[in-house]
């Protein structure tokens, strides 16, 4: 059982899921603000403000290039795949998104005529490149103070 020890004392899936989870807090405390409530659906989604994904992978990154190196194959691993997230943040889950809301709006037009439909998509998959952005330098915020600071 050492791979469980491994995997549970390892600093850089410490320092990507804290990062995670501290855009999603933000994205949380940002609601509560706007919205004058608390939506507890909030802890688990994707799309918002900044990007938990985003956030996620640029720590990960980070925390390699801070250990291993700028220059190490790790870190070009984990740099392409946190760029093909953000590309997907940015691109295709923001386009799935606007199709969704779209495609929600074409189903409440049938509504209207007496048509029934339970369906209802989910809108807010993806992010905007501000949103993105700001993932990205919480991400490598977390990792500079998690692998440089402490």
């Amino acid at each position: 059982m050492e791979f469980i020890r491994q995997f549970f004392s390892n600093r850089l899936i410490g320092v990507a899921v804290l990062s995670w989870a501290v855009a999603q807090i933000i994205k949380i405390i940002m609601d509560i603000i706007e919205n004058k409530g608390f939506d507890a659906s909030l802890i688990l989604s994707s799309g918002g403000m900044p990007s938990s994904h985003t956030s996620f992978v640029t720590s990960l990154g980070f925390g390699v290039g801070f250990t291993q190196g700028f220059d190490s194959a790790a870190f070009a691993i984990c740099f392409v795949l946190a760029l093909v997230v953000m590309y997907d943040a940015a691109g295709v889950r923001r386009a799935a998104g606007k199709q969704a809301e779209v495609l929600n709006r074409f189903i409440q037009s049938f509504e209207s005529h007496g048509f029934k439909m339970e369906v209802r998509l989910k809108e807010l998959l993806g992010h905007t490149p501000v949103e993105v952005g700001a993932g990205a330098i919480l991400g490598f915020a977390m990792a500079f103070i998690f692998f440089v600071l402490l």
